[in-house]
């Protein structure tokens, strides 16, 4: 799915109000690669969204920049970092002729791949634009065993004068997942209301440590994944890798 203008203006504010720290997470990720690889200077943010990792990881790093496929999400990012370069590109086959010390991918945008094939190669081009010893770092959606089939959610943002709703339910359609994610917004102007759908694979963990060491990369799964303030999390952990 690509998210469209009125889904990426909410996207920080949703999420902040679930109680996730955009900041935090961004420390702790140049910490956990900085145990891997001491001194590391660049960073690459594939599927960076609107920045908001981003934004913390410049100040932790000499270099930053992003990839991001949804023209939307990408033009927020540009916007709120205008001395960034956040580059428009598949994670399949995007190309900036250049290798950086680590790369990250969060928020479970690998698991848009809608085939192990398709992982393979997204996992293979992420791994192409590493120096050797480069770290990698990968955040799943839910394997098959935790995914919960039927799955709702729903929460109320109240801020200035406007009132948002997100309602959201989970199936489980073969080897993937289909989301719907119900927006409501009311404000002085007037109410609007849309739906989105967001179609993701349930690949196994086998099928993500597969495609590490394909891509020549060591592999290690923590189980201690990135969480939100009252200790939910959005996935069952987090794939490290080295290039070889």
């Amino acid at each position: 799915m690509t998210y469209g203008h009125d889904h990426v203006e909410l996207y920080d504010l949703i999420f902040r109000s679930r109680g996730k720290d955009f900041g935090a997470e961004a420390e702790e990720l140049a910490a956990l690669i900085r145990d891997r690889k001491p001194g590391a200077a660049t960073l690459l943010d594939v599927a960076c969204g609107t920045g908001a990792h981003l934004e913390r990881l410049a100040g932790l790093f000499d270099e930053v920049e992003g990839v991001e496929i949804a023209p939307a999400m990408r033009e927020f990012a540009q916007l709120r970092l205008p001395d960034i370069d956040i580059h428009p590109g598949d994670m399949r086959d995007f190309d900036l002729g250049k290798k950086f010390d680590s790369l990250i991918c969060i928020g479970n945008a690998v698991a848009c791949m809608l085939s192990s094939h398709d992982l393979d190669k997204a996992v293979a081009q992420m791994a192409e634009h590493l120096d050797h010893g480069g770290v990698l770092v990968v955040e799943p959606w839910w394997f098959p065993e935790n995914f919960i089939d039927g799955y709702v959610g729903g929460h109320v943002v109240r801020e200035d004068r406007r009132v948002v709703s997100r309602l959201t339910r989970s199936v489980r359609e073969g080897l993937t997942t289909r989301m719907e994610i119900r927006f409501t917004v009311s404000e002085p102007e007037g109410m609007r209301a849309w739906t989105d759908e967001l179609v993701t694979s349930l690949f196994t963990r086998e099928e993500y440590e597969l495609a590490f060491e394909r891509a020549g990369c060591t592999v290690e799964f923590l189980s201690d994944p990135l969480q939100l303030s009252d200790g939910r999390a959005n996935a069952p952990g987090l794939f490290v890798g080295v290039r070889k």
